[in-house]
């Protein structure tokens, strides 16, 4: 799709997309899409960032613990771990995502939990070398 037929939800979407996730995996992102998963990227960009995340109803920090919490809960390790590295942009604190992989103990099951606890631990150590 060329830039003249995106909607201004994409372009919203992408601005978002890329404070939250940071341009490299943007970046990366877009540099591996093809005509196979290209629709599908444009439908995240419109419907996940260009509506949900840009929504003003909840803040960015806010939208950060509930998708750290979903994901978690549906054992989405790979998607988890682009989350819990994307927190230093939402401002979610370490503690906060502990705190929240509690109630994703209490409400989706402790291996949940403890699974999500091992990948953050692992980011929180490779973030300190940094």
């Amino acid at each position: 799709m060329s830039n003249n037929n995106r909607s201004t939800k994409y372009f919203e979407g992408m601005k978002v997309r890329r404070k939250v996730l940071g341009d490299k995996h943007v970046d990366r992102a877009i540099k591996n899409t093809n005509q196979i998963d290209k629709n599908f990227q444009e439908f995240i960009t419109e419907g996940a960032w260009g509506t949900v995340w840009s929504s003003d109803k909840l803040t960015k920090r806010d939208r950060s613990l509930i998708t750290i919490a979903l994901l978690a809960a549906l054992g989405h390790d790979e998607e988890l771990e682009m989350h819990f590295k994307a927190s230093k942009n939402t401002r979610a604190t370490f503690e906060e995502i502990s705190e929240t992989l509690m109630h994703v103990a209490v409400y989706a099951g402790v291996p949940a939990s403890n699974k999500a606890l091992k990948i953050l631990k692992n980011v929180f150590e490779e973030s300190k070398t940094k």
